[in-house]
């Protein structure tokens, strides 16, 4: 069940994504930068990919990405589906070299590396292909917000992971004090 709602949440953000850059274009942030309105669905995206890796072969992935694309092409215009397609397939390849090796030692900081090395080959191609300004104030704007919410993933996966560390008393141990 896990490795089908990972492929569901992402492929929704890769449509969200487009949907909202479509839809909204270029917004500004603070100081000064910019982003396109679907940096944040496609920073949760780069997030979710890393869950479709642990959930799945990677064959399964790549063709999630490639289904993303593809509906995307209905929901915002075929450019930014193709933009978007390729933009993740690279960030996927440049991830996967990361994100594996790391998970096993340690998954917050698995998602925190590879986001922070998948994010700039994210922004830069789909940017470029897109036909967006490849400015700093959007490059920039764009990584700091993928590495926010990156950071923020890591943090709610390092609070469960300690929980689950933490011994919890049964009832029986409750009463017999």
């Amino acid at each position: 069940m896990s490795r089908y709602l990972a492929l569901a949440a992402y492929v929704a953000t890769i449509i969200a994504a487009n949907w909202m850059t479509d839809t909204f274009g270029l917004v500004p942030i603070w100081f000064g930068l910019t982003v396109t309105a679907g940096t944040f669905a496609a920073g949760f995206a780069l997030i979710t990919r890393d869950w479709v890796q642990m959930t799945n072969r990677r064959i399964i992935l790549l063709g999630a990405i490639l289904v993303g694309a593809a509906l995307s092409a209905l929901t915002s215009t075929p450019q930014l589906a193709v933009a978007s397609g390729i933009a993740f397939l690279a960030s996927e390849l440049v991830d996967t070299g990361v994100f594996t090796p790391m998970r096993s030692r340690s998954l917050p900081l698995a998602v925190i590396v590879s986001s922070l090395i998948a994010a700039p080959v994210d922004t830069i191609l789909f940017l470029w292909i897109a036909g967006f300004p490849l400015t700093w104030e959007a490059i920039l704007g764009q990584v700091l917000v993928k590495t926010v919410l990156a950071l923020i993933v890591a943090a709610l996966i390092k609070v469960r992971e300690d929980r689950r560390a933490i011994p919890q008393r049964s009832d029986q141990q409750e009463h017999a004090r």
